[in-house]
């Protein structure tokens, strides 16, 4: 083995080895996702090979750190990706603090359990492109998509948010946990529903059904399932 190849060999090990060291530390969470706090928070990978966070910013300022039983199924939720919609880009969003509490502008994201996800979009091609996301839109979350699920040349990818939701199910199982409930758009749930994922969606994920106090239409967050202590 040349010198190269076994340099090679080595960082590729650093990196798949790095998530899976990060999540050996065990996090504590308190109370819900409204009113609680967070004990040994971890940060979600800055990137992967399908994925990226919403803001480099808002990952320097610690705005993305969850409860490692959620990281870890985050993380697994995207390495299923990689097989099963291999051409598919994901870009999450923000989820809380390392410590939890209140993290503004957000009146949940405080025990570790909530995460935001941005949709996947794909182009006027048909190609599947990341959500712009910077200073000028809020970091994506002023982004208004229409009724029929476009904004600008992008459309919203309901197939692959489809195949997401079935990936953290599954990743969630496996790691033990839940999820909880998910806040979408409620105009968008049926086109989810006429998925090829559909019938599961329809069966397995908790959607709320009331309003949420914003539109989730750039994004869906998800609370997972965790058990906690009170606070």
């Amino acid at each position: 083995m040349s010198v190269r190849t076994r340099f090679v060999a080595i960082v590729i090990l650093v990196l798949f080895s790095a998530p899976a060291f990060a999540a050996r530390q065990q996090s504590t969470c308190f109370g819900t996702s409204s009113h609680g706090r967070l004990e040994g928070g971890i940060a979600l990978p800055k990137s992967g090979l399908n994925f990226s966070p919403y803001s480099s910013l808002g990952v320097t300022l610690g705005r993305t750190y969850v409860h490692s039983r959620v990281a870890t199924t985050i993380s697994a939720a995207y390495q299923i990706l990689e097989s099963r919609s291999p051409e598919k880009i994901f870009v999450y969003g923000e989820s809380g603090s390392s410590a939890g509490g209140t993290i503004k502008p957000h009146r949940t994201h405080q025990n570790g359990l909530a995460v935001d996800f941005m949709v996947p979009v794909v182009d006027s091609h048909g190609k599947s492109v990341p959500l712009p996301t910077g200073l000028n839109n809020e970091f994506g979350y002023s982004i208004e998509f229409d009724a029929k699920a476009r904004y600008r040349n992008l459309s919203i990818d309901f197939e692959a948010i489809a195949e997401h939701l079935c990936a953290l199910h599954q990743a969630a199982q496996t790691n033990g946990i839940g999820i909880k409930r998910v806040i979408f758009e409620n105009a968008y749930i049926p086109k989810l529903y006429a998925t090829h994922r559909g019938e599961f969606i329809k069966a397995s994920i908790p959607f709320m059904q009331t309003k949420p106090w914003i539109r989730h239409d750039e994004h869906y967050h998800v609370d997972f399932d965790v058990p906690c202590k009170r606070y």
